[in-house]
């Protein structure tokens, strides 16, 4: 029809070829896709929100699963607050929260992506925290999201680094469970 079988066999393995390159070049951008999966996993889940750029890019180029968990080791005791001490009370405390979010924030997402979970895992337990679950038909649309959907109020009196009496507010404007951060007050703009 177009000439020659070999025409339409080299058309067809280009077509192939075509379409392992936008794989080829994710592979080239983010070298860590190829990690087994529970390194994979500790980068995207465990640390995702405490592990720093540079460590990020350290853990991309190393090549085998001893330099990893050596990796991993070292990443741990840098936070350790009692190298003495037998545990590691800063990795207990991530992985309490950690476990908190995942049980308590996870809705249509696992509770660490959820913008609830990221501030929990972050900054730990707010030091108040207002729930307002369900909200009445009657209030007009003309007020605030936060009087017409459910929502949250955490605050935190301090956090190091960051300030003094921080107030978020997540409102589930969808009403899906969802509780989606409305102001950040830890972001530097």
């Amino acid at each position: 029809m177009f000439g020659s079988d070999k025409w339409c066999a080299g058309v067809v393995a280009a077509s192939i070829a075509l379409l392992f390159v936008p794989f080829a070049i994710a592979q080239k951008d983010n070298p860590t896709q190829l990690l087994p999966p529970q390194y994979q996993n500790w980068l995207d889940q465990d640390v995702r929100y405490i592990i720093t750029d540079q460590e990020r890019a350290e853990f991309a180029r190393l090549t085998n699963d001893q330099q990893r968990d050596e990796f991993v080791n070292r990443f741990w005791d840098r936070r350790n607050p009692d190298p003495e001490s037998k545990t590691n009370a800063f990795k207990q405390e991530h992985y309490r929260r950690l476990a908190y979010a995942n049980t308590h924030f996870a809705h249509n997402v696992p509770g660490y992506k959820s913008d609830r979970g990221r501030i929990y895992i972050i900054y730990g337990p707010p030091e108040e925290r207002e729930q307002h679950p369900m909200r009445s038909r009657l209030v007009p649309a003309s007020a605030p999201a936060s009087s017409r959907y459910p929502s949250e109020v955490w605050l935190y009196h301090y956090i190091e680094g960051v300030g003094r009496n921080l107030v978020m507010q997540f409102i589930d404007t969808c009403e899906c469970g969802e509780y989606p951060l409305v102001n950040d007050p830890t972001k530097k703009y």
